[in-house]
This record gives structure tokens, C-alpha cells and sequence, in this order.
């Protein structure tokens, strides 16, 4: 101590009046760890020694205040600093410091008050030393003695020594305690081996003393005992010959009671083997993951479901093994949300696709494991394949849809023919009482041409009604590929004359290597109805023109019927569009069943049409020709 004061004094006095560069560069050098803080506590000098203990550099810790450096100071040590600049020295204390490899450091620190030349405090002189190597000596030396400690009290370890030339054998009060019998009982070693099961335990506590004191082999054996009450034990047995002068004196031993645990590790293993067997039998995949999300468990149904036989394949092993990149991502990103927000993910839907390519939808739900310190370790996942339910759903919402249209189909087809035909008949029943009751000749022939064209009127109802049932019920048509532009080639000729006549012209853009997957008895009247409706309803004040495309997308070929004519009012029209009956436009020759018939025949080959127009510029029908069966 007298040395420590001396130097300090040296340093006082070196730095009082105004801090020059010499005296800087002694403090530098100085042997001790030192620096030199202001009033408010910051760094103004350092010896290297200093930074160089601490991981610092000039740079760093010039002008910090000594909490930014340290982040974990004690409230003690603030303390001490601040008394020190009310003059007050400090004894000696202990810090604990992590440095920049996380490394537990322990220093012993010294605090003064550093004065200027006129005795006035500037700030605080700190001195340190590394203790690290002492405190971890203590700690090792603490813990090994509460360790002894409760190895003597907890762990039921006792001992044993055998008196060869005396024949006497010495129980320790734990080794009698653990055969149960009295303080006062005088083991013999013949009474000490008949403790030992008989069987394999006696047989071989009995081998292992004999080859002891025949050949000097010590031992140690988990074996069974039968108390003085009559209870089984499980211990441990050890044991080692004593020699002197190369002659063999006795033994001696310990003698562990173990019972609990081996029993404990029994029922353990059992309710283990009882877990697995009920996990592997569950219909739902369980996997458990660590933070890395490896799976560290995996059940029979996992193993199943990823295509394996062995879980020792999947073990160790994460989603980016088994699943494409983006599934893989996905799941680490659930599996993350769920470990640092502790909250589980319970029964939600995924998608994803294995490194084979084969699509699976399956419910998922993750639950975290959180360990004693708060913090969650991993998690564990139960998840079922709903491949085949999602398809079945899927097939099941196709099939509704199709009864469904076909409902409205048939609600449709009823009305429309109990009205048509209601109207027909109706005007029969009115004309042939007008024909019965008339008695002028002429008018009577009137009569009868009106009864002739109602009667023309009625076979083309009957034919249209028919021609709505034929595609309906023909069911069984066998699609076949047909090039699209012979078959328009066909159409232009048979329309050529009615082409023609309106001064109409058609721009065919699509290629001559296009097929489509079609009814053959379909096609033809698709593209007749549309080019033609194309040119009938032309704007009067141009010259029809209809353009003609194809592209592929997602399984259809969609053929593009585009015209110039007058358009169609979708937002009033728009749900007519395509009903049975349902004219637009104030022409005399339409029936309003073309639109019908061709969307039956299109959906009929499990295809679609749809419309955009706009009045005065034209409408386009863009046809989805299913390019599957």
C-alpha cells in the first residue's frame, strides 16, 4: 500500500498545472493498468497497459464516460467513483467484465481522487488488476466442496474397507442404512456377499472378490440386493485390493445406492417406448425441431410422408432436404415467428411442393418448446396430408357447379317451353276457332295461312328446343384435334356469298400450326355463329371487318373473335347475353338462340366463352377450347 501511495502522489504531482504531451506519453507507459477520469467520469488519459487489458483502443475510449465503456458497472462501483470525487478514497473491489470474444474476465480496481496543483479535485485515478485466474480458482474450489457436500448427504454413497489379516469387515453408517440394518450390526464378508441377489448379482460380486484378492482387478458392478427387510435394491458395488509392501492387506469400497434412478430410467424407457409406440401409430405427422429448425424426433407418419424408412434420414436434417426453396423459406419463417413470439400456429392451411415436384396441401400447427430460462429451444409440429381431401373438395365444388348450371339449365329449358309452347298453342287454339266461326271465304284462307306459319313457327321452336337437348345429353362426343385455320378456311367458303354481299372481310392473325381439342360437329357452328353475328349486327356506318387470334394460357387455347360492328350494352345486357331468346338489337331475322346454343356447345368440351363490348366500336368473344380430355 505504502508503494501504491507513493505513485500516486507521483502522478498527482506529474499532472498538475497543464497536461503536456511528455506526461501523457508517461502515463501511456505506465506497467499498471491506470486511467484517468474527469469529474464526469470520462476518459482524458490511458495507459496502454489499460486498453490493451480491456480490448480498447486510444481512439475508442478517449472522452467516453466509463458507463459507455463499461455496461454492466455496478451500482457499488458508481458509488466509489462518486465519492471519490468528494474526496473520498476507496478500498480495494472486484468487477466482473465480458470481453470482445465473450469471454468472463474478472479485475480488482483501485479509486482515488486526482487533484491539480492548487489541491482541488479533477477527477478520479483508477487502477486495475487482472484477477480472473484467482476468482475462477475460488469458484472451481467452492463448487467442488458443495458438490462433496452433497454427494455425502444426497447421492447415498457409502463405504466399506475388509481387514484380511483380521477377517473384519467395516460398514460406513450410509452402507448400513442402505442394507437396512441396526448402527450396531457386524457385517462379516460372507454376510455381505449373501446380501447380493441370488443369481446373476451374487455370482458376480462373488467372481469379482475372489479375482481381487487373487490377481489384484478391481471392480465396479450395477447389481441387485435383497435388504435386511426384505426389499430389492439396485446399487453399485466398487471395490479394489490394498497392498503393502507388494502384499495384499484387504479391501475397500463403496457402495452406492442407485435404486431410484435405475428404476426411474426403467420407467422412463417405458413411457418413452409407450410415447413412440403411441406417436408412430397417430394418422398425423409429428416432428420436433431445434432452433435451427433441424428435426431432432420424427414419427412413422413423417417418415412415411417424406420417403424415407429410417428417421435416422431425417434427423438432423431441415425442410430445405426435402421441399423446394420457397416451401423451405415459408416454413422456416413460421418456424421462427413461432419460437420468438412464443405464440403457436394452430391449424392452418399449406401449400407446397416437394423436391419431385408433386403438389401437397396439408394443415399444420406448431407449438414452442420453452425452457426454464423463458426462451423457447425449438418446437414441435403435427401436421396431416389433405392432398387427397382437397381434391376430393375440389371435385366435389366441380360436380355442385355443374349440377348447379345444369339446374338453371333445366329451369330455363322448362320455362322456356311452357311458355313458346303455351304461346303456340294458344295461337292454334285462337286460329282454328277464328277458322271454325268465319264464314267469308277469303278470310278463311287468311286464317289458314296463319295457322300454316304458326305451324313453321313451331317446328323451328321444336328444332332449336332439340338442338339444346342433343348437346346436353351427348355427353360422350369424342373431342379430337382439328388445325384451327382449315377449319375457318371451311367456314370463309360456305359464308363466302353472305361475305360478300355485306362487303365484309376477315383478318386472320393466327398461325397455320394451331390445333384445338374439339367436338368436330361443334366447331364449325361455333365459328359459323360468331362471324356471322360479326357482319349481321355491322354498324351501318362502316364495313364489317372481323379480326381472328389465338394464344395459350393455362391449359386453354383461346380463340379471339373480334368485330367492329354495333356493340352491345354489357351493363344492361351483360347477364342476357347468352340466355335463350334474347335479342339486342332491333333486327327482323333474330331469334336470339345462336349465343345459347354455341356457350352449350363450348361448355359442353368443358370450355368457356366470354364477352367485352362497347357500343358503337365493336364486341369481342374470346372462346376457351380446353386443351385436356
Amino acid at each position: 500500500m505504502e508503494n501504491h501511495s507513493t505513485l500516486v502522489r507521483n502522478y498527482n504531482y506529474m499532472l498538475r498545472g497543464s497536461q503536456t504531451l511528455s506526461s501523457n506519453y508517461l502515463i501511456k507507459q505506465l506497467p499498471k493498468a491506470t486511467v484517468f477520469l474527469d469529474k464526469r467520469l470520462r476518459v482524458v488519459h490511458a495507459s496502454d497497459s489499460w486498453v490493451d487489458y480491456f480490448d480498447f483502443s486510444n481512439d475508442t475510449v478517449l472522452g467516453k464516460n466509463i458507463s459507455e465503456l463499461f455496461s454492466e458497472i455496478s451500482k457499488d462501483w458508481k458509488t466509489v467513483l462518486n465519492n471519490c470525487l468528494k474526496g473520498k478514497p476507496s478500498n480495494v473491489g472486484i468487477e466482473r467484465y465480458m470481453d470482445n470474444e465473450n469471454r468472463e474476465k474478472w479485475f480488482e480496481w483501485s479509486n482515488i481522487p486526482w487533484y491539480d496543483e492548487n489541491e482541488n479535485i479533477i477527477g478520479v485515478i483508477i487502477q486495475t488488476d487482472d484477477v480472473t485466474t484467482r476468482i475462477q480458482n475460488e469458484l472451481k474450489l467452492e463448487k467442488l466442496e458443495v458438490l462433496l457436500r452433497e454427494k455425502s448427504e444426497i447421492a447415498k454413497i457409502g463405504s466399506w474397507e475388509y481387514d484380511i489379516l483380521n477377517d473384519e469387515i467395516t460398514w460406513s453408517d450410509m452402507t448400513k442404512t442402505i442394507h437396512e440394518v441396526p448402527m450396531n450390526y457386524k457385517p462379516t464378508i460372507e454376510k455381505g456377499i449373501d446380501f447380493y441377489k441370488q443369481g446373476y448379482s451374487r455370482n458376480t460380486i462373488s467372481m469379482a472378490v475372489n479375482k481381487a484378492m487373487e490377481n489384484g482387478t478391481p471392480w465396479n458392478e450395477k447389481l441387485q440386493i435383497i435388504t435386511a427387510k426384505g426389499n430389492e435394491k439396485w446399487v453399485i458395488a466398487a471395490g479394489k485390493p490394498i497392498y503393502k509392501n507388494e502384499k495384499l492387506i484387504g479391501l475397500i469400497g463403496t457402495f452406492q445406492d442407485v435404486n431410484d434412478q435405475v428404476l426411474s430410467q426403467t420407467k422412463t424407457k417405458e413411457n418413452e417406448h409407450l410415447l413412440k409406440t403411441l406417436i408412430d401409430h397417430l394418422p398425423l405427422n409429428v416432428f420436433i425441431k431445434d432452433k435451427e429448425s433441424r428435426k431432432v424426433l420424427v414419427n412413422k407418419a413423417e417418415c412415411d410422408y417424406l420417403g424415407v424408412k429410417d428417421p435416422e434420414e431425417v434427423l438432423g436434417k431441415t425442410d430445405y432436404d426435402f421441399y423446394d426453396e420457397e416451401t423451405a423459406n415459408i416454413t422456416r419463417e413460421d418456424d421462427l415467428h413461432v419460437m420468438n413470439s412464443m405464440t403457436p400456429i394452430l391449424g392452418e392451411e399449406r401449400g407446397s411442393i416437394k423436391k419431385n415436384g408433386d403438389a401437397i396441401t396439408f394443415l399444420t400447427s406448431k407449438i414452442p418448446l420453452i425452457g426454464d430460462d423463458g426462451t423457447a429451444y425449438g418446437l414441435v409440429g403435427i401436421s396431416m396430408d389433405i392432398t387427397n381431401l382437397k381434391q376430393k373438395e375440389e371435385e366435389l365444388r366441380d360436380l355442385i357447379n355443374v349440377t348447379s348450371l345444369q339446374n338453371k339449365k333445366l329451369v330455363n329449358f322448362a320455362h322456356i317451353v311452357s311458355h313458346n309452347l303455351r304461346s303456340h298453342t294458344a295461337n292454334f287454339s285462337m286460329l282454328l276457332d277464328f277458322l271454325i266461326h268465319e264464314k267469308n271465304e277469303e278470310e278463311k284462307q287468311n286464317i289458314i295461312g296463319m295457322l300454316i306459319d304458326a305451324s313453321d313457327n313451331l317446328l323451328e321452336t321444336l328444332e332449336n328446343l332439340n338442338e339444346v337437348v342433343a348437346i346436353s345429353t351427348n355427353t360422350d362426343l369424342e373431342k379430337k384435334p382439328i388445325n384451327l385455320n382449315e377449319k375457318i378456311k371451311t367456314v370463309q367458303q360456305n359464308l363466302a356469298a353472305f361475305l360478300l354481299n355485306n362487303n365484309a372481310k376477315i383478318v386472320n392473325s393466327i398461325s397455320d400450326d394451331v390445333y384445338i381439342k374439339v367436338v368436330p360437329a361443334y366447331i364449325e357452328s361455333i365459328l359459323m355463329n360468331f362471324i356471322t353475328n360479326g357482319v349481321k349486327y355491322k354498324d351501318p356506318e362502316r364495313d364489317p371487318i372481323i379480326n381472328l387470334s389465338a394464344t395459350s394460357n393455362n391449359g386453354y387455347t383461346i380463340l379471339s373473335i373480334a368485330d367492329n360492328g354495333m356493340g352491345i350494352d354489357l351493363k344492361k345486357y351483360g347477364d342476357k347475353l347468352f340466355g335463350m331468346y334474347k335479342t339486342f338489337h332491333d333486327k327482323k331475322d333474330s331469334r336470339g338462340i345462336g349465343l345459347y346454343i354455341t356457350k352449350n356447345q363450348i361448355e359442353a368440351m368443358n370450355g368457356k366463352v366470354m364477352a367485352c363490348s362497347e357500343v358503337g366500336k365493336g364486341t369481342t368473344f374470346n372462346i376457351y377450347f380446353n386443351e385436356k380430355d
